[in-house]
């Protein structure tokens, strides 16, 4: 199945360059924004130090310092939550490429704040940078998964759908690669390497006119089916037959002729959407509440305990980033075989064993001297589990489960759960390792634990179906009643006329 996909990838080239142009400007801002601050955070808090002795003759105690660095840390989570909410308007009103295009400036923008930083002594450009990159992934994390998802082939959606999360991944990698003391992580190189989004932004910028618009935005939302086929043959190859790609829009755009874009209030009070709602919600939650962030910072005090001194952790999470890395390529080998609702049920089941493991590991690790070892293991673990698992299939679900009239809104509520929740995570989890210690991962488990179960018990399966499908199964699982699918997905001739009875022409 693998060799199939990649089979079919290669005959399609634009599809390639779409994955690859829309993914630097996306989820790799998101990815590289999460990891770029850990390598220069020394060399910030000298210049915080520095600033604030020289411009208020005062010296900062070590709870002043803490409290700033949390807030330049936190305000790029504040940033990402205001993008999300203005991402879904954005990629309605002018399209998902446009959108994509507008959204680097905000990158370079931030960029420039950043490499400024350090030359002007002010800590607050830092601050201005990282919310603005927080609205540029924010938005461009939603917007990538929106466009990258429709312009994929049903044949293969699930496994471009993977790449949003392999591009965090990379994003991640490449934050930690750069952040190297060989490299751009030194007192000199920091502001180079904070303003390094600016330089992806800047290329997105430049090539994504080489790509068209969505095909399913063109057609169902500006209703022009010349455009649409254009784009499908330019991203799927000319002379190849896409009959039954374009007979499912239709199909999908005769359901809701006359329906118009709902927004997030109407998402969130129309009933027959409300288990695909909080299918999105819960997944979104738990994506930030699983534990990841637990494993990580107890993962840092194992290799110390096991003997790896500060000067190499660098390398640590460089191996660490490298391992998610490949998980995420391995899942996007496997997905069209597995299907995301195995990945995303057994993922999160397997990784509440694993933390079960992992409290009694670091218990008994004051007691038996090798049992830290245990625990880097199981850290492992549970990072291959994430990023083959929920990581790889989580961002992109929206899309999958929710016709183009709620689409929009739905990447919207994704976004705002998904950002809101990383922050809290952020500001509360170092009260709770303070005061819970290892036992915090308890809390973590009952988050997988649940969330595992209400997939596989109430989440349909969404590889090779079309919405309509997937729609008539949420309604199959939880009705008491037979539901059948079959007017559901009506593609003949008369949906087509009920939709496109009036071409809009629109560019």
């Amino acid at each position: 199945m693998a060799c199939w996909v990649l089979q079919i990838l290669a005959q399609n080239p634009k599809l390639i360059a779409a994955i690859l142009i829309s993914g630097i400007g996306g989820a790799f801002q998101y990815g590289i924004q999460i990891s770029i601050l850990n390598a220069p955070s020394v060399f910030i808090k000298e210049m915080v130090n520095h600033t604030c002795a020289e411009r208020y003759g005062l010296v900062l105690e070590h709870s002043q310092l803490s409290l700033i660095w949390s807030f330049i840390v936190s305000i790029y989570c504040i940033g990402g939550l205001v993008g999300s909410l203005f991402a879904g308007r954005l990629a309605n009103k002018y399209g998902r490429k446009r959108s994509l295009q507008l959204n680097n400036l905000l990158a370079i923008s931030g960029a420039v704040l950043m490499g400024l930083s350090k030359t002007a002594q002010s800590f607050e450009l830092i601050m201005a940078g990282r919310f603005i990159y927080g609205i540029n992934a924010g938005m461009g994390l939603l917007i990538h998964s929106m466009y990258l998802v429709e312009c994929s082939p049903k044949r293969v959606r699930t496994m471009i759908g993977v790449t949003i999360s392999l591009y965090i991944s990379i994003g991640k990698f490449t934050g930690q690669l750069l952040g190297l003391r060989e490299l751009l992580g030194t007192k000199n190189g920091w502001p180079w390497l904070l303003g390094f989004g600016g330089v992806t932004g800047l290329l997105q910028l430049l090539t994504l006119p080489l790509l068209p618009e969505s095909p399913r935005y063109l057609l169902l939302m500006r209703e022009d089916r010349q455009a649409c086929e254009k784009a499908m043959e330019r991203l799927w190859g000319r002379g190849q037959d896409h009959s039954s790609e374009m007979e499912d829009m239709l199909a999908e755009g005769a359901a809701q002729k006359g329906v118009r874009v709902r927004g997030v209030k109407e998402l969130l009070t129309e009933p027959s959407v409300h288990w695909q709602l909080l299918t999105v919600l819960v997944t979104a939650a738990t994506i930030q509440l699983c534990g990841i962030n637990a494993v990580f910072f107890y993962g840092r005090d194992l290799f110390k305990h096991a003997g790896i001194n500060d000067s190499q952790q660098p390398y640590i999470a460089l191996g660490t980033g490298l391992c998610e890395l490949l998980a995420g390529t391995i899942s996007s080998l496997v997905i069209e075989n597995v299907g995301k609702k195995i990945l995303l049920s057994f993922g999160y089941l397997i990784m509440a064993g694993v933390l079960v493991l992992l409290t009694i590991t670091l218990y008994l690790q004051s007691q038996v001297p090798w049992m830290s070892y245990c625990s880097i293991i199981l850290i492992f673990i549970f990072i291959i589990l994430f990023c083959s698992g929920p990581s790889a299939t989580t961002a992109s679900l929206p899309g999958d489960i929710f016709n183009q009239s709620f689409k929009a809104a739905a990447y919207t509520v994704n976004g705002t759960m998904m950002w809101t929740c990383l922050f809290l995570v952020g500001m509360l989890f170092p009260f709770m390792v303070d005061n819970m210690g290892y036992l915090c991962f308890l809390i973590f488990l009952a988050f997988c634990f649940g969330t595992g179960l209400f997939i596989w018990f109430s989440v349909p399966e969404t590889r090779n179906r079309t919405v309509l499908e997937i729609d008539a199964e949420y309604r199959k699982i939880h009705s008491r009643t037979s539901f059948q699918t079959a007017p559901a997905v009506d593609t003949t001739p008369t949906a087509e006329t009920a939709f496109l009875e009036t071409p809009t022409g629109a560019n």
